[in-house]
């Protein structure tokens, strides 16, 4: 089965949620820098890919470096890693955190 939605898309947005989480565990946060901090990581690796920082590096062979970065730039990721963001903080407002 090719999963073009659920790992490529829901994976790129928990992965945002994930790196939130453990930024308010481990930081005092409030969740709207938390969330902010989290999606700037994901945007940067994503720009990291526009521009082929791993072949830059020498590490486009690196299966770590490729696993953690990524290989290939796509646009439509940085809609989902909003989208993640989204979602922490509407879940936060929800549980009546102050954002």
């Amino acid at each position: 089965m090719d999963d073009a939605l659920i790992r490529p898309y829901f994976g790129d947005a928990l992965a945002v949620v994930l790196v939130y989480l453990g930024a308010r565990w481990l930081l005092p946060l409030r969740p709207v820098t938390a969330a902010a901090g989290a999606l700037a990581l994901a945007v940067a690796i994503e720009l990291a890919q526009y521009f082929h920082m791993l072949a830059v590096l020498g590490l486009e062979h690196n299966r770590l470096a490729r696993t953690i970065l990524g290989g290939v730039f796509d646009p439509v990721d940085l809609v989902a890693y909003a989208s993640g963001a989204a979602a922490a903080l509407i879940v936060e407002r929800v549980r009546g955190e102050r954002l």
